[in-house]
């Protein structure tokens, strides 16, 4: 470690977060490290200096922070991913460093739209019986099986990564693809496999909002999973003011 350098740890998973930790790099005297969980098997790799895996909670995480002596931390994770946030939080507060969290804002509903705000795939789920037969589910492959016990409809599930060969999943098609999606595309996905529902988290971003305006333009109801609830702290919208607010702590 190069006395006067000023480390930076950033808490990765999105596109913001590879955005953010190629502008934070070119900062001079700044070293980037990228924090990845480790659960898509072929990640976009955010930095030079990236690790994978997970920190073993609040005390695993709080030591990494004081050996790799981190001076910052930014969490740029996925807002679905609440329990890392809620022990960077807590791991932050025991070591004494500031720490910013970039949580895009949510999606909203527009004219047009046919959302069902449910607050979990539980509910999600419970209320697909009644609402359709044939499901565009994107969800992700870790949580198919909030579904599975649904045989009697029809699932086009897609992902990234496979599920676990001994994972529970409902009935229907694995479509294996990364972000981002083209409008004309997802209405001719949507279109040429009959559905009649969609499953979401309610993201945000760009990438994948392209199926909540095909849906629209067809009339599909949308079953919108809310976000989780995240821990108090400073928080942004966007990669310009986590830089912001970057230098801003280096006085820069």
């Amino acid at each position: 470690m190069i006395p006067g350098q000023k480390r930076v740890l950033i808490l990765g998973g999105t596109r913001d977060a590879i955005e953010l930790a190629t502008q934070a790099a070119a900062i001079p005297g700044v070293v980037v490290v990228t924090s990845l969980a480790g659960r898509t098997r072929e990640p976009v790799i955010q930095s030079e200096n990236t690790r994978i895996g997970g920190f073993g909670g609040i005390s695993g995480l709080a030591d990494y922070l004081h050996q790799q002596r981190i001076d910052l931390l930014i969490d740029a994770t996925h807002p679905f991913a609440a329990q890392i946030s809620f022990n960077a939080a807590a791991a932050t507060r025991h070591v004494g460093i500031p720490r910013l969290m970039l949580v895009r804002p949510p999606w909203q509903s527009v004219p047009g739209d046919r959302w069902l705000e449910v607050e979990s795939n539980a509910a999600a789920a419970a209320m697909l019986p009644e609402l359709a037969q044939r499901i565009f589910l994107t969800i992700g492959r870790q949580e198919l099986a909030a579904f599975a016990h649904l045989q009697q409809l029809w699932f086009l599930m897609r992902m990234i990564d496979p599920p676990h060969p001994d994972a529970r999943i409902p009935h229907g098609k694995l479509l294996l693809e990364r972000g981002p999606f083209l409008l004309e595309n997802e209405r001719s996905l949507l279109q040429a496999h009959k559905i009649e529902a969609i499953v979401s988290k309610n993201s945000g971003g760009t990438a994948t909002y392209a199926k909540i305006i095909a849906a629209r333009e067809l009339g599909l109801p949308v079953v919108m999973v809310q976000r989780p609830a995240i821990p108090d702290g400073e928080t942004v919208s966007d990669v310009r003011a986590s830089l912001t607010w970057l230098k801003t702590q280096l006085n820069l």
